[in-house]
């Protein structure tokens, strides 16, 4: 049903759990773990509809908080320049090769990794086509590797927010994100039966992993734990490039 063996649906199922902890803690970062740590045994292409049923069962657990202490004028903005940016991604992830698009994945999540862990602040970021570019960026990022929610993240830290405002801004757009991306996944014919299984069967494990950051989410511990998740991104993206430019 998930087209996976025995070995690497255990590694997926811990993948998510660790996955869903970020996603409750910093309420980012769900979908680039998996991508960094599963992309070497499935395609992009496979994992980005997964990410998103991931990313959907995420949302609506966290969404309560978002929708108190969220920027909404930050979530429309990114959500309608998303809508735009969504489809190009989508395109060129599904016109190149598995080999290939595993490269651009990693590449855009280690990328936009880096740039976190440089503190990336551009002051244009802080005008409305900064935001709206930024939301375009966010989709073709969704598009080829499903980080959109990293773009975003590069936005609302660069506006020096408050630590509640900046995960619950990311909670809100990609809860609404997510109805928006759906329409492009199934017009791109990436959403499938199998995308689908592995979503029901992945849910327990995310939830769980949700639930438990959530519960460890303080305010005071977020510059630590978000240095530490950015380092671990860092090397699952250096680790899945290795073995996909040595084999």
């Amino acid at each position: 049903m998930v087209g996976l063996s025995s070995n690497h649906l255990a590694l997926a199922l811990a993948v998510v759990v660790i996955a869903g902890m970020v996603r409750g803690f910093a309420g980012f970062g769900l979908s680039a773990i998996v991508m960094a740590s599963l992309v070497p045994i499935i395609p992009p292409v496979e994992l980005i509809p997964t990410c998103f049923i991931l990313e959907g069962i995420a949302g609506l657990f966290t969404l309560r908080g978002g929708m108190k202490d969220a920027d909404m004028k930050v979530v429309w903005g990114f959500v309608i320049g998303s809508f735009i940016g969504t489809p190009i991604g989508l395109y060129a992830i599904t016109t190149v090769d598995a080999d290939t698009s595993r490269l651009i994945a990693l590449l855009i999540v280690l990328g936009l990794t880096l740039a976190q862990l440089g503190k990336f602040r551009p002051s244009f970021l802080a005008t409305n086509p900064g935001l709206y570019g930024s939301g375009v960026v966010s989709g073709i990022a969704g598009g080829l590797a499903s980080v959109g929610g990293m773009v975003v993240a590069l936005y609302v830290l660069a506006s020096d927010r408050e630590p509640k405002v900046i995960r619950a801004s990311l909670v809100m757009f990609l809860f609404i994100g997510m109805f928006t991306s759906l329409v492009f996944l199934l017009l791109y014919n990436v959403m499938t039966v199998q995308a689908l299984w592995r979503g029901a069967i992945f849910t327990p494990f995310v939830l769980v992993g949700v639930g438990l950051g959530t519960l460890l989410f303080r305010p005071s511990l977020v510059p630590f734990y978000k240095r530490t998740c950015l380092l671990l991104l860092v090397l699952l993206c250096l680790v899945g490039l290795s073995r996909l430019l040595l084999s």
